[in-house]
């Protein structure tokens, strides 16, 4: 029957048995290894591949040690495997100094040293090293999971620090806890100080990111079929709020977010023409009000600042900011001096109303008109086709039209899957045999088209419409957003923009209906318990909570402090008005704190206060004691060094006899009534000549 329950007994009661039954020194260590195993999950994604290996390969050894119990590796072995960790660093990054490379070297030497873990000393160097690796986690994302996950990881590592403390016994790991998330509780009002008003010399976490390799988005080359890949990443690009919220905010069909402006064209692959941007000037003209609004820009690791065409001023971003300078292209685009690693908030104003480029033609416009010699021969066939149609007279706007009704009529589809095309002539393809397309095809087929026709053409790149937040009144913009579109020059205009995708599909750019990859397994099968209104939901509150966080915790700049001075009444505040309201915050905590210490210490009882003062006393009179010492045994020692014939001896000791029934026997009167007479007795008692004299009358007063 035993065996029988045994058998049935759940699984993880089975684990936590055994758990409890390990020796303090294996339970305490297969903690920290967990705590540090949490702390270094983050990193995998982020370190080479056999860093991960290499340390969890010393994290389950040093498991499988102290569940066995078996003896720790000798030095040798230790040695030998930190050389090869070294080796292996700098084999890898070529360095051993660095972000990246010293990153790798502290995990490797947290990992080694778990398997040292022979005293308190080297207990305290792990958790100190496992501190290090927790902040470095923000060495390579801020984001609020990653902050989360860190918190964790410090009270997981605060608990086992004062797990380490506590000698007696086997303690359990919820009084450690208990204990740590105290600490860390005080510490925080000290934290929340430090962050407000430490003057802020550089980007919150310290140094920007050495990695320039771009991550998935928008490039400054586009190989027709690409951005149709950026179609499936639902993640956030960008996000805006309007200074002026609701009705007054421009429609969402005008909402084109610039970014890289292609030119070069070599059959089927698009790239900017940098040195051409460089030489001319951008030549720009606006009309009417700007709209203001501010952007958050999540960080790409490019140089290009996707803001709503067209910014005339150069965007504001914070002080300090690690993108430096910016400066705008003849193509109007916004470029930093130094790729955006960070979350970058950036306010700006634009001018939807605008034309910009040479109102006449000019030699620089015959770059617009190249096509590559053979390339797409059937598309410039069409256009001289189109071109004699409508006459030699017809002007740019009869053109465009004529162009895009074609794509109105002639059955094109607009879709993410248009099939691989082998040929170089894409053009050719997407006007004659496949007829469909994402918009990289549409802009490309429209702008050789409008080449062909002599027309100046070439492709923007960008962002078009966005999801308005109703929880914080941002609009989201997604890199499933990713947009191309096409600019022509017309004389007497200049560069304009036309969409021909809206042709093929009003709906993409008038009612944001964008194109959705297939629902992975997970997906499809949360949609099966949760309608999709309610994940919509769910999804607008992160956002908004992150959003939060990237402005009030990762934007906190220092012209953000400053306002924060100004608000609290400083006419004009400095970084020494912030170091002054630092010294003063601190210095109140640190007075609220003696306060409270004072206020909130353990008070003795009437009891201990009435015998303290007696021992006090005896040992002006030579008779030592100390806190240990009871009642009785003072009354043994008053009568051994004065004779039991003594009255004040006898006297005394009939009081420190009475003191001791009070405390420990049943009293025959309430207890404030029998402490009232005894210490009355003792003020007479402490008025009769005692045998030692006090060495000074200050003394009497006691």
């Amino acid at each position: 029957m035993t065996r029988f329950k045994t058998l049935n007994q759940p699984a993880h009661n089975h684990w936590l048995q055994q758990l409890s039954a390990l020796p303090r020194d294996a339970r305490d260590t297969l903690f920290l290894l967990a705590v540090i195993a949490w702390i270094l999950l983050p990193q995998i994604q982020q370190m080479p591949w056999w860093t991960s290996a290499f340390a969890a390969g010393l994290l389950l050894w040093r498991a499988r040690l102290a569940l066995t119990g078996a003896a720790l590796p000798s030095r040798w072995v230790l040695a030998g495997a930190l050389a090869l960790a070294i080796g292996a660093t700098w084999a890898t990054h070529k360095t051993i100094v660095g972000r990246d490379a010293g990153v790798t070297l502290v995990i490797m030497l947290l990992a080694l040293k778990t398997l040292e873990l022979r005293a308190r000393r080297d207990a305290m160097v792990v958790f100190f090293l496992g501190f290090f690796v927790l902040l470095s986690n923000f060495f390579y994302s801020q984001s609020l999971p990653i902050a989360f996950a860190m918190v964790l990881g410090l009270m997981g590592l605060l608990t086992a620090l004062v797990n380490a403390h506590m000698t007696a016994g086997k303690p359990p790991l919820m009084q450690a806890l208990r204990t740590a998330g105290w600490l860390a509780l005080w510490g925080a009002p000290v934290m929340v100080a430090l962050f407000l008003f430490f003057p802020r010399m550089a980007p919150l976490w310290g140094v920007p990111s050495d990695d320039m390799a771009g991550r998935s988005g928008l490039s400054e080359n586009m190989r027709v079929g690409e951005v149709a890949s950026l179609a499936m990443d639902d993640s956030v690009a960008l996000r805006i709020r309007f200074e002026t919220p609701g009705e007054k905010e421009p429609p969402g069909n005008t909402l084109y977010f610039r970014g890289p402006v292609l030119s070069q064209f070599d059959g089927r692959n698009w790239q900017a023409d940098t040195m051409a941007e460089a030489m001319t000037a951008p030549q720009l003209r606006v009309r009417g009000e700007p709209i203001r609004y501010q952007m958050l820009i999540e960080p790409s690791k490019r140089r290009w600042l996707t803001l709503l065409d067209a910014v005339q001023t150069e965007p504001q971003t914070p002080p300090g900011a690690s993108i430096g300078r910016t400066r705008m292209t003849s193509s109007l685009q916004w470029l930093s001096w130094r790729p955006i690693t960070d979350v970058l908030r950036v306010d700006a104003q634009s001018y939807l109303d605008f034309s910009y480029g040479p109102l006449r033609a000019t030699p620089e416009l015959q770059r617009y008109l190249q096509l590559p010699l053979g390339s797409n021969p059937r598309t410039q066939a069409l256009g001289e086709q189109l071109r004699a149609q409508l006459g030699a007279d017809a002007d740019t706007g009869t053109l465009i039209a004529a162009a895009l009704q074609r794509l109105k009529t002639g059955g094109y589809t607009y879709t993410l899957e248009p099939g691989v095309v082998d040929s170089v002539h894409t053009a050719d393809d997407f006007w004659f045999d496949s007829k469909q397309g994402f918009c990289e095809h549409i802009a490309s087929a429209f702008a050789v088209l409008m080449r062909g026709m002599g027309v100046p053409a070439r492709i923007v790149t960008g962002y078009q419409g966005g999801d308005r937040n109703s929880v914080d009144n941002y609009w989201t913009v997604r890199n499933s957003d990713a947009h191309a579109w096409t600019e022509v020059w017309i004389a007497g205009q200049g560069w304009s923009r036309v969409d021909p995708t809206g042709a093929v599909s009003p709906g993409r750019v008038g009612q944001f209906q964008r194109l959705s990859a297939p629902r992975g397994a997970l997906a499809s099968a949360m949609g099966n318990f949760v309608d999709s209104g309610t994940l919509e939901k769910l999804r607008a509150v992160w956002e908004a909570v992150n959003g939060r966080w990237n402005q009030w915790v990762i934007n906190y700049t220092q012209s953000r402090q400053l306002n924060l001075l100004q608000n609290l009444g400083f006419e004009s505040p400095s970084w020494t008005d912030l170091l002054r309201l630092l010294a003063g915050s601190l210095s109140a905590l640190a007075l609220l704190w003696l306060v409270w210490a004072r206020f909130t210490r353990p008070q003795r009882d009437g009891w201990s206060q009435l015998m303290h003062a007696a021992q006090q006393r005896l040992q002006r009179a030579d008779i030592q004691s100390s806190a240990s010492d009871s009642a009785r045994s003072l009354a043994r020692r008053v009568q051994n060094q004065w004779g039991a014939n003594s009255p004040l001896a006898a006297t005394l000791s009939d009081w420190l006899l009475d003191m001791e029934r009070l405390r420990y026997a049943a009293p025959s009167t309430p207890e404030e009534t029998a402490l009232k007479t005894l210490r009355q007795r003792w003020q007479t008692i402490k008025r009769q000549s005692w045998p030692t004299t006090p060495k000074n009358s200050e003394e009497l007063k006691t």
